[in-house]
């Protein structure tokens, strides 16, 4: 498996990225699907709410789905580019003290391969919404984003000299916008790729 650029061709789709945006992405994602079809089911169980895991039937699925999203971006990504780069999980929708606060992206990270340099350099002061659960016209903008995303002053250092930013779907781009505007405002000049699983 590997890597398709976000290029001059889709950039439409993802209306909130800029023409520099330096995006890629594994799988192709078919929207209003449902579990229909290998991605669409493993991007549905990586979602799976945590407050569900005793509620629900197959939510043993998301720890296999996470298992599996590890191997293929290890096997995708450049490991010389690992070596030096810092992961940068997007937060979820939840912060800390919610019961559906999901680590799942820090925890694809970390599956990668060992010592790889994954940090939570950013956090969410505030719950929202869910993405890919708000109805049109209620999704989280940039701008509110920005009010909410703080950078996580314990672990600045040492300072990232390549960032991955990490995320399951890339949509419109929204959260990797905000993102990277968040972080190369606190790290200028370091280069900032968007990593997407779809």
């Amino acid at each position: 498996m590997s890597f398709t650029e976000v290029d001059d061709l889709i950039r439409g789709d993802h209306h909130a990225l800029n023409a520099d945006d330096r995006c890629i992405f594994l799988r192709e994602y078919n929207a209003n699907s449902g579990y229909e079809g290998e991605t669409n089911s493993l991007i549905w169980n990586l979602k799976k709410k945590p407050s569900e895991r005793h509620e629900k039937a197959g939510y043993h699925h998301k720890a296999r789905c996470i298992r599996q999203v590890s191997g293929e971006l290890s096997r995708s990504l450049n490991p010389l580019w690992l070596d030096n780069a810092t992961l940068i999980p997007i937060p979820g929708s939840k912060t800390f003290d919610h019961p559906d606060y999901d680590d799942r992206i820090t925890q694809i990270c970390s599956g990668i391969r060992e010592q790889v340099d994954v940090r939570n350099l950013v956090r969410q002061s505030a719950s929202t919404a869910a993405s890919h659960a708000a109805g049109d016209g209620q999704r989280i903008s940039v701008e509110e984003l920005l009010e909410i995303y703080e950078i996580d002053q314990d672990l600045v250092d040492p300072p990232p000299t390549s960032i991955g930013i990490i995320d399951d779907v890339l949509t419109v781009g929204r959260h990797y916008r905000a993102m990277h505007t968040i972080l190369s405002e606190h790290f200028p000049d370091v280069p900032i790729t968007g990593i997407f699983i779809a």
